[in-house]
């Protein structure tokens, strides 16, 4: 059986949108819980690749693909808003990965020290480090709202369900 073109737009469209509250909770996580442990962590990252996933795969596997065929002004800024939100996530990794990096190289993911401060370990940037990846998350979270009402509105438009 194979599914025609309304039919796997669909499933994307229902994909993409099950990933926002997945991301969303994972952020959550982490802003809600002190401190961050390595379960805490690990638990954050479960729904924050599962909801990256159910955005990622479909863009990859159908998404690009079809953007050829559909140039349009449109599907252009679509594309645009989301590729600037997989960048903002790119700019947040820079941070993320020096964060990290500190945190274990003094082990308070598994031995948690409320004394010793994140400024402390991480030296004169890491204030730097935790701003790029504050900018990174709300900026991707702000470009996929963006990038998401794009393409709502595109399959809406396409498949004529406007009314």
């Amino acid at each position: 059986m194979v599914l025609d073109d309304v039919a796997i737009a669909t499933i994307v469209l229902l994909s993409v949108t099950s990933s926002f509250p997945l991301l969303l909770y994972g952020a959550w996580i982490v802003i809600d819980t002190e401190p961050v442990t390595w379960t805490v962590l690990m638990r954050h990252l479960r729904y924050i690749l599962t909801g990256l996933a159910l955005t990622t795969v479909p863009l990859v596997g159908w998404m690009i693909p079809q953007l050829t065929d559909q140039l349009t002004g449109f599907a252009a800024l679509h594309a645009v808003l989301g590729l600037q939100a997989y960048a903002m996530l790119l700019f947040a990794f820079t941070g993320i990965v020096r964060i990290f990096m500190a945190k274990r190289r003094h082990d308070l993911y598994h031995d948690y020290d409320e004394a010793v401060l994140l400024d402390e370990i991480g030296g004169e940037t890491m204030n730097h480090w935790r701003w790029r990846l504050r900018i990174g998350v709300f900026g991707y979270i702000g470009f996929w709202l963006l990038a998401y009402l794009g393409g709502v509105l595109r399959y809406l438009a396409r498949y004529d369900l406007l009314g």
